[in-house]
């Protein structure tokens, strides 16, 4: 029986956008994946987060983010330990519970850039396959070996969208709705 093909988006998701669900979309078709999971990443309790947003909060984002797409769902497993979230603890401990799965890692192409800094990379790459998303103005060339799937580059960050959120100004088209909403509602980002 054929393993299941999982793929996994990590981040911070804060706030997740319309790019990360572009990407997660993307991948899934190109690599005819089962499922693709948000991670959002696990923050330290004595790291303030930008934009002061709590654990909960951008938990809830990603769930209003993916609601109506049955194949994306989300993935909680860097909040069930302490300490740094390494990707590679973090997906060999999904592989010891899923070892019927077969996982792919999607990054951005700034991420491609920097895998050579990450933790054990030698032994993750191994262990997972990574897909990579080319990304305006990162090189997005790596010799690890990263299967690249074209895209639609929509040049939006979490960062930018934090910045007009401050500045009180729109962000239509860029979140999906019920995450404008969520963060009106909770008042995030307002003072940055």
């Amino acid at each position: 029986m054929p393993k299941k093909k999982v793929g996994i988006l990590g981040g911070t998701f804060n706030p997740p956008h319309i790019g990360h669900l572009i990407m997660a979309n993307e991948v899934y078709h190109a690599m005819s994946l089962d499922e693709v999971r948000f991670m959002p990443s696990q923050i330290p309790p004595h790291k303030k987060i930008a934009g002061g947003t709590t654990s909960e909060q951008r938990i809830r984002m990603i769930e209003l983010s993916i609601a109506d797409v049955s194949y994306f769902s989300l993935e909680q497993i860097e909040f069930e330990r302490s300490g740094p979230s390494y990707t590679f603890d973090t997906m060999m401990l999904l592989k010891q519970r899923e070892p019927d799965v077969d996982f792919y890692f999607i990054i951005g192409g700034d991420m491609i850039d920097y895998l050579p800094k990450w933790y054990r990379i030698e032994e993750l790459i191994r262990e997972i396959k990574f897909i990579g998303i080319p990304r305006s103005g990162a090189m997005g060339e790596s010799h690890y070996s990263i299967h690249m799937v074209k895209s639609p580059m929509v040049d939006v960050s979490s960062t930018l969208l934090r910045e007009r959120l401050k500045q009180g100004k729109n962000v239509s088209f860029l979140l999906p709705d019920a995450v404008s909403d969520f963060i009106s509602k909770e008042g995030l980002y307002e003072s940055l």
